[in-house]
């Protein structure tokens, strides 16, 4: 796929990828399929299970999708304040009958996922936390696959290398901020990020960070993007594979606004604000996958036990407009022909 694949688009819609199972197999075909790009979410997942949810969308679909990689952790980590974090989330691990988890691999598996990519590679990549080796991008290059490297500033997209495409990040999207560094300063709003990235940059943008709308998505493109990428929009949508409570929140006027925390990872992401979200934020370290794998099997019973107040929700600022539409109607409505 070539940057004017990406611009020829029937739809300029963009499935986000969306890890911890969201993007499944069967919405990234579906979004394909509808004229726009879907997108898998290989973060958190080996190799070997990234490699299967590749086949199951090929088998679902023969239209081009992309597959997207969390750059290795760099975060220096503080092992004293990451173990008191852990004894602090330690009554809700107890209350729901799990022991916290403890830090785990920090590189997501990353060389052994660009190898397995390299070898049979999907129509696009795009890379989130950082940017690649120049030798990783040519490689994707030589291959015929386009390369996408998130950004959350102009810095970022000066310093992006040779990506093909640059996703512009604004401080409105759900989940996980796609910076090169772990901080929870700044965050710039994505109309005034697309124009500061179009002054120091030529290369096409795709734009994200709650798009909920046909209206959101004319506006980005009349500022310069090829393409709106949009991730909340189908979380409800009956392909999504966001849990049930996760679901559910969504439309729960319990809760009324998001923000940004490192309480379930130790990155910043934006999520409904829920109790174990507001009680934990203030303490929780930048260590990026530690805290990760500390909350992991608290967020995963709290999950299983229908308690939306000890989950992570990860939400953009315009998620009441997500549907519960089938995910090709959506598309659709969100670029009318």
């Amino acid at each position: 796929m070539n940057v004017d694949a990406l611009g020829a688009l029937a739809r300029p819609v963009i499935l986000a990828p969306m890890a911890g199972g969201a993007s499944t197999p069967a919405l990234v075909a579906a979004v394909s399929d509808a004229g726009g790009l879907g997108f898998l979410a290989a973060g958190y997942k080996p190799a070997a299970g990234m490699r299967e949810e590749i086949e199951r969308t090929r088998a679902a679909t023969s239209r081009p999708f992309g597959v997207n990689l969390f750059l290795p952790s760099l975060d220096p980590v503080d092992t004293g304040a990451v173990a008191a974090y852990r004894d602090r989330v330690a009554a809700d691990a107890a209350r729901l009958g799990v022991e916290p988890g403890v830090p785990g691999p920090r590189d997501d598996d990353y060389d052994a996922k660009i190898a397995d990519l390299l070898a049979d590679p999907p129509e696009a990549v795009s890379f989130t936390f950082g940017l690649p080796s120049a030798e990783v991008l040519r490689a994707f290059r030589e291959r015929g696959t386009l390369t996408i490297v998130t950004v959350t500033t102009a810095d970022e997209a000066s310093a992006s290398g040779a990506a093909d495409v640059l996703c512009v990040q604004g401080k409105e999207a759900g989940a996980h901020r796609g910076s090169f560094t772990n901080t929870l300063d700044g965050g710039v709003p994505l109309r005034e990020l697309l124009t500061a990235v179009r002054a120091v940059s030529e290369r096409p943008l795709i734009a994200a960070g709650g798009l909920a709308t046909a209206a959101h998505l004319a506006e980005v493109l009349a500022l310069g993007a090829v393409a709106g990428q949009f991730g909340t929009a189908f979380l409800r949508c009956p392909e999504s594979g966001a849990n049930p409570v996760h679901k559910a929140a969504l439309a729960d006027p319990r809760f009324t606004r998001t923000e940004m925390t490192r309480a379930f990872s130790g990155r910043p992401a934006r999520g409904l604000v829920n109790r174990f979200q507001a009680e934990n934020s203030p303490h929780a370290p930048a260590a990026y996958p530690d805290v990760h794998h500390v909350t992991s099997p608290i967020r995963k019973a709290a999950a299983a036990q229908g308690d939306a107040e000890t989950t992570s929700l990860w939400a953009g600022e315009s998620f009441r407009l997500a549907s519960t539409a089938p995910a090709a109607r959506i598309v659709e409505e969100l670029s009318p022909e």
